[in-house]
């Protein structure tokens, strides 16, 4: 008896992010907008043949997955197309013309912006930090855009640095968390902020990003749990208060613990904003009749209250 066996072409890792950019992409872009962007996917393809990342998967996967992120922010098709292309000028033989002549100037700017971020020529590490924050600046001056492709390839990066040597590592790191993390903060980019923070920590410090994780989740168990009580607790309170607010809690993230602890010379049971919990109100007038209902839930710890509504901080914060 003869046995034939049905041949499966498995689909590769670009094939994978691709369908899933435009999956992403549908949900604000219409059709001949995703459409420029799979154009820039093929041409950025093309352009990039034979080049491969350290892990050894094909180079686009890269800029494709840069993409994503900037499509959860629901950033234009021009940004998401510089994001595909954000490395052809640097590491193929494709120039800004003619990105100018195949898309648009305004890719062929945003490519160009990205590319002069990448490309310092400094002597020492300290130059090349100064002048990464100078060109960084610059660029936001003319276009935010470039500086959200860069923050997203920066977070890219990060999150496949497994095949760096840990001395590389700990440098991408480290520059990371002197000029990315800041300036994704000064954005008001918290997500970005704290992916960064939390990847480039655990870069640095392998071993005491794994025991203050594990101390964290021994000493506050059930932390999605903990969570999730207190916010529905605040929110059943606004509700009997027939008041408008939003409430939105999180866990801070380890590198922001571990800085507490480091700076403050304290132990982690003595860290007490491991949870932050936000809500929104409508005024100020609001703003006070919920801190009361609050200090009504949660009882104040004397001299850690601090009051940003009547007294600002210097960048302009109220809370």
């Amino acid at each position: 008896m003869l046995q034939v066996a049905d041949t499966i072409e498995l689909e590769r890792p670009q094939e994978k992010l691709i369908r899933r950019l435009c999956s992403t992409l549908s949900s604000y872009l219409d059709q001949a907008q995703i459409d420029d962007c799979i154009r820039a996917y093929e041409f950025g393809a093309k352009a990039h043949t034979g080049q491969f990342r350290k892990s050894g998967e094909a180079y686009i996967c890269h800029p494709v997955a840069v993409a994503i992120s900037l499509a959860e922010m629901r950033m234009d098709a021009n940004c998401i197309m510089a994001a595909i292309l954000h490395d052809v000028i640097e590491d193929t033989g494709v120039d800004k013309q003619e990105l100018a002549k195949t898309f648009n100037r305004e890719v062929s700017e945003l490519v160009d912006g990205v590319t002069k971020l990448t490309k310092i020529d400094s002597k020492s590490h300290a130059e090349t930090q100064a002048e990464n924050v100078r060109k960084m600046f610059l660029a936001m001056g003319k276009d935010l855009r470039v500086i959200m492709v860069k923050l997203a390839d920066r977070l890219h990066n990060m999150q496949t640095l497994g095949a760096m040597p840990a001395e590389k590592k700990r440098r991408i790191a480290r520059e990371t968390l002197d000029i990315y993390a800041p300036i994704a903060n000064r954005l008001g980019m918290n997500s970005i902020r704290h992916k960064l923070e939390t990847l480039s920590f655990q870069a640095m410090y392998p071993r005491r990003h794994a025991i203050l994780d594990n101390a964290l989740k021994k000493a506050r168990g059930n932390r999605r749990k903990i969570i999730d009580v207190i916010e529905n607790t605040l929110k059943n309170r606004i509700k009997q208060a027939s008041m408008n607010c939003d409430v939105s809690g999180r866990e801070k993230n380890l590198y922001s613990i571990y800085q507490k602890m480091l700076h403050k010379k304290v132990s982690l049971n003595d860290v007490f904003d491991v949870y932050a919990f936000r809500i929104f109100c409508d005024n100020v007038d609001d703003c006070y009749r919920m801190m009361g209902i609050v200090h009504n839930l949660y009882k104040p710890i004397p001299g850690r209250f601090k009051d940003y509504i009547a007294v600002p901080k210097a960048n302009g914060y109220q809370s």
